[in-house]
């Protein structure tokens, strides 16, 4: 099972998961790498950093930019690249810790 699997299950049945996040797409909010915690909710909000998955791909930490009429959700990178819309998000982060162990709160 991989990552993404793991945390997918993990939010299914707990409601919640951690799951580490490399990459410099969320520079400043997220650094490189971070451990992510993530909970499932009914709706998700615009600037909310989410798990998801656009195009048959999973994103594991990027920001929902808008939201259509139909309840699908723009995702796209902090640095302005739209990755598509979803109707597939699977939780919000709601903390991130850096790899020298400060977190954040979202």
């Amino acid at each position: 099972m991989n990552k993404y699997d793991r945390a997918i299950s993990e939010l299914e049945t707990l409601g919640s998961a951690t799951m580490k996040c490399s990459g410099n797409s969320m520079l400043p909010i997220l650094s490189n790498p971070s451990t992510c915690v993530y909970r499932r909710q009914e709706r998700y909000a615009v600037g909310d950093i989410v798990f998801c998955k656009v195009k048959g791909r999973f994103i594991d930490a990027h920001l929902i930019t808008r939201i259509a009429a139909d309840g699908r959700y723009l995702i796209a990178n902090n640095r302005g690249h739209e990755n598509g819309w979803t109707a597939t998000v699977y939780g919000r982060v709601v903390e991130a810790v850096d790899k020298a162990g400060r977190a954040k709160t979202f």
